[in-house]
This record gives structure tokens, C-alpha cells and sequence, in this order.
């Protein structure tokens, strides 16, 4: 490390020299950079791209779910609604009986 700032230190001078060559090296190396590191990063860009707009269209069937509820039944009983028993019952306890039968 101090031998890369010894290198600027000796060569600082060159910048305000040519500052129109620097500017030019800097964008280039700057631009070339960018591309490079674009390019071989493009896979990856497209696959988050990707799972961005799945999670898009997944957010969007989730807010159409939620804006359209399923009715349930209600658990209110209705008025005349008759309830259906099985037609013989298994074995009955003393506590079962209906009406006026005798154990």
C-alpha cells in the first residue's frame, strides 16, 4: 500500500499537466468498466427481474383475492330449518330417552 501511495505521490504532478488526457483515460477506463461489469452481471440482473414481476403478478392475485371474499354458511340457524338424525340410533343411555318409553 505505501508503495501505490509513493507511485501518486511522484506522479500527481502529471494531472494537472494534462488534465484533457486525464479526463479521457478516466472516462474511458470509467465507461469500459461499467460495461464489462454489466455485461458479465446481465444473468443476474434478468434474474431478479424476473422474480420481481412474479412477485408482482403474486401480490396482485392476493389483493384480487382479498377484495372478493368466499361467502361461508352461516352458522345462524335459519327459521323452520329442521334438523335430519340418522333413523336408528346406537345404543341409547337412560338419560336419551324420548317421550314416554320405558327401560
Amino acid at each position: 500500500m505505501q508503495d501505490l501511495i509513493t507511485f501518486l505521490e511522484a506522479n500527481s504532478a502529471l494531472v494537472p499537466a494534462n488534465p484533457a488526457v486525464f479526463a479521457t483515460f478516466a472516462v474511458l477506463f470509467g465507461g469500459g468498466g461499467f460495461l464489462v461489469g454489466r455485461y458479465l452481471l446481465i444473468e443476474r440482473i434478468a434474474n431478479l427481474e424476473s422474480r420481481i414481476a412474479r412477485r408482482d403478478e403474486e401480490i396482485a392475485d392476493l389483493k384480487g383475492e382479498q377484495k372478493a371474499p368466499k361467502r361461508e354458511m352461516s352458522m345462524v340457524p335459519l327459521i323452520g330449518a329442521t334438523a335430519v338424525y340418522p333413523s336408528e340410533p346406537a345404543a341409547q343411555l337412560p338419560g336419551q330417552r324420548k317421550g314416554n318409553q320405558r327401560v
